[in-house]
């Protein structure tokens, strides 16, 4: 045994007994196993004198439960009217615009309009010189007037036996060749006379007497302002509700606050492969010739009106491509529905299946209702009164 003096510091701690060395171990373990312990127990001064047990924690849910019906705002379904609009943009035409060009070179004569004059069908435009026509029909004529001469003697000889039936035949060839002469020599005089194809107005003019004039050389232009074509797009969806005498509503920049109405005339058999649109026209009457060629104007038209059951936008879950709608039952139980929806304007949309006029339906509040749910339901006028702010 080693004396005493001559023990290490380290030697001396292992004399001490095993218990001593362990006590300030057990104590820290301890302090760490009452800490949770003191959380809970200051949980449960928190809470309070609450029920001991499980049948006091299922009485505390059944409360609850009773009051979980969430709170939503409904909405009824009605009957309204309903009609489909289409709107277009178009381009004003004249019922009829032709322009008047010579047909031949010579020099223009005489110009017999004014300026926008308005011309009756067949009243003379513009003459261009046709003396040398005016001759070439005269000698034409007498041509014609010796042939029927020959003609009528030789008819007096053969019914006296003195003319066989070939020279008369002759005769009467020569008379058919007199004829065409003549027929000739009129139309190229009638070239040289411009005359209106139609009753209308003239535009301005773009030429002036004394000028030689080429073939196609335009002299004025001709319109008819009776009445306005009206060329717009439609989409092919909506072609099968058009037809020839479907009322338009037409309005132009021009005249601001001013409604056009006319009927639809006729539908382009054609459907653009790029726009999927065909070309509609319609006839505005025009008696006043406010509307002028190359307007443009904006059209409306008002196809299939019906009564549609209607409820706001907002009543309506999607699902995918599916939409549904949360209807309430007498005992207040919401029911998902299934529907199919059609026309949306001004925040209401028309439900054409799944729903019936006075069906209540769950407006706001659909992220809290699920189906098969007892719900509150309070009306708009009373959630606005309670809280401006729409419900979840």
């Amino acid at each position: 045994m080693l004396p005493a003096a001559g023990r290490s510091s380290e030697s001396r701690r292992l004399m001490f007994p095993a218990s001593h060395r362990q006590r300030p171990v057990r104590a820290r373990r301890l302090g760490l196993t009452l800490v949770p312990w003191a959380i809970v127990a200051s949980a449960c001064s928190l809470l309070g004198d609450a029920p001991a047990g499980g049948n006091g924690a299922a009485a505390a849910g059944g409360g609850r439960a009773a009051n979980s019906a969430p709170t939503v705002v409904v909405g009824v379904a009605e009957a309204a009217p309903l009609v489909d609009r289409v709107e277009a943009v178009g381009t004003a035409l004249a019922n009829e615009q032709a322009d008047l060009n010579s047909t031949v070179t010579e020099r223009l004569a005489r110009v017999n309009f004014a300026d926008g004059a308005y011309v009756p069908k067949g009243a003379v435009i513009a003459e261009l010189v046709r003396t040398e026509q005016g001759a070439q029909l005269r000698q034409a004529q007498a041509r014609l007037t010796e042939a029927r001469q020959r003609l009528q003697r030789l008819l007096e000889l053969q019914s006296r036996g003195f003319a066989t039936r070939a020279q008369v035949e002759e005769a009467q060839a020569a008379v058919d060749v007199a004829q065409g002469q003549v027929a000739a020599a009129r139309s190229q005089l009638g070239d040289r006379i411009i005359r209106a194809p139609f009753s209308g107005w003239l535009s301005l003019r773009r030429i002036s007497p004394g000028t030689v004039v080429t073939a196609g050389t335009t002299i004025a232009t001709i319109v008819d302002l009776s009445r306005i074509k009206l060329d717009f797009p439609v989409p092919e969806t909506f072609l099968p509700a058009l037809a020839p005498g479907t009322p338009i509503q037409a309005r132009a920049a021009a005249y601001p606050g001013e409604l056009f109405t006319g009927t639809v005339a006729s539908i382009d058999p054609l459907v653009d492969p790029v726009t999927r649109a065909a070309t509609v026209r319609a006839i505005l009457p025009n008696p006043d010739r406010r509307l002028k060629p190359g307007m443009l104007l904006t059209v409306e038209i008002a196809l299939r009106p019906r009564t549609a059951v209607v409820v706001p936008e907002l009543a309506l879950v999607g699902l995918g491509e599916r939409r549904y709608v949360f209807r309430l039952g007498p005992d207040d139980r919401v029911q998902r529905v299934e529907v199919r929806t059609g026309l949306r304007r001004d925040g209401m949309v028309e439900i054409t299946q799944g729903l019936s006029p006075g069906d209540r339906v769950v407006v706001e509040g659909t992220v809290k209702v699920r189906d098969g749910m007892n719900v509150r339901p309070i009306t708009r006028a009373v959630r606005m009164a309670a809280a401006p702010e729409p419900l979840p």
